[in-house]
Formats: C-alpha cells, structure tokens, sequence
C-alpha cells in the first residue's frame, strides 16, 4: 500500500502564495502520474494540474501562469507553488498519484488520494 501525506495548506491574503507539499510513502512501487485537485464548499472535485513522470504538466486553466506543479521522483513528492492568489482559490487541496506497486512479478496499478489540506483565501 501507498500512503499520500501533504503539507502547507493555510491562511493567506490576496496576492500572497502558498507551497503544497505531498509525499508518497510505501514500499515497492512506482508513481507514474502525480497531481492536484480542490473541491470548494458545495462544488465538485477539479483537477488543478497533474505532472507524469518524465515532467508533462497539464494545468486548469484558472490557474494558468499563477500555480507551478513540480516533483522530485528521488523523493517521490510533488509540490505547488501557488502564487497571485485569489478568493476563488479557496477550497481543500488534495494530492493524488497513479501508483504501480509490485507483488512478486505481479504489478497492480491503483489510485491513491491524499486527506487534503485546507487553502483559504482572504480579501
């Protein structure tokens, strides 16, 4: 099994910035795609951006130029720089992976979800 645990959700004002965190713990697996998603009160979990393997980053587009996703597969986290950000932005976090992990010859892909972190935004 694989555990998700993030990090550096918080309070800040308009314009400020905040830095998630996310680190993926087990044993004897791969993690192929790794990302962020919200979900505000009362709306719907979305994707905010996701980062493969070799570094492919896809962004929604309300975060376009103001989010940065990156990760360290040696430390098998991943990260987002949030800056400029906005009222809008406030909602909880959560880190996900697509994790290979390995039994014997046998590998087993699943999907894994962090607990969530809680950003919120002030005007």
């Amino acid at each position: 099994q694989v555990q998700l645990v993030e990090s550096g959700g918080g309070l800040v004002h308009v314009g400020g910035s905040l830095r998630l965190s996310c680190a993926a713990s087990g044993s004897n697996f791969r993690i192929n795609t790794m990302g962020w998603y919200r979900q505000a009160p009362g709306k719907q979990r979305d994707l905010v951006a996701t980062i493969t393997s070799g570094g492919r980053t896809v962004y929604a587009d309300s975060v376009k130029g103001r989010f940065a996703i990156s990760r360290d597969n040696a430390k098998n986290t991943v990260y987002l720089q949030m800056n400029s950000l906005k009222p809008e932005d406030t909602a909880v976090y959560y880190c996900n992976a697509d994790v290979t992990y390995y039994n014997g010859p046998y590998g087993f892909t699943n999907d894994y979800w962090g607990q969530g972190t809680q950003v919120t935004v002030s005007s």
